[in-house]
């Protein structure tokens, strides 16, 4: 394969968030022949098993862009110590109905920023829990559990240099992970 789209889906809504500035910096740090495309997901009704039969116009968006995409990019928060909702009902939404599971395959990257000295490291092992649930092949190692403070991102909102080694090696890494499952 000689270009590879990746969906990118933030776990968060707010709009100065850490973790959409993590998203925005570190898909700089990868190769030409990746592309990526944030998903939107604030959109979503409430995942309700009765809808399966006629899931909601957002809902079928979602899942058609995830089956287009090549690859998968979660970058989430931690809230009360795992995933915020508005992310698990995207990961609900587009695992139903049963049989339909447009996650299902697609390599993935999982990280996360926080204020918080441990980073995401609970949300992003409850979303690994839940990624390995649905047959999505997870980048393991390395781990990125990134503790937001002065000088992860630059004037121009790129990784700052304190953290662009590590970042840039988790990305390489993750591209790795990817063209080993897709190409």
């Amino acid at each position: 394969m000689g270009h590879y789209n990746i969906a990118v889906i933030v776990g968060s809504l707010r709009k100065d968030s850490i973790n959409r500035k993590l998203a925005n910096a570190v898909i700089k740090l990868a190769p030409s022949d990746f592309s990526f495309k944030q998903l939107e997901i604030g959109d979503l009704p409430l995942y309700d098993q009765d809808d399966d039969g006629h899931q909601a116009p957002a809902v079928k968006r979602l899942k058609e862009e995830i089956a287009a995409a090549g690859g998968l990019l979660f970058v989430t928060p931690e809230y009360n110590r795992s995933i915020p909702g508005v992310l698990k009902n995207a990961i609900d939404h587009a695992s139903r109905p049963y049989g339909q599971n447009a996650w299902a395959g697609k390599p993935a990257g999982v990280l996360g920023a926080s204020i918080g000295a441990i980073g995401t490291a609970l949300a992003q092992q409850h979303l690994r829990n839940v990624l390995a649930y649905l047959d999505v092949p997870t980048l393991g190692q390395p781990e990125a559990f990134i503790h937001a403070r002065d000088g992860l991102f630059d004037g121009a909102g790129n990784i700052g240099p304190d953290s662009k080694a590590f970042l840039q090696g988790w990305m390489d890494r993750y591209v790795a992970w990817v063209k080993m499952h897709v190409g």
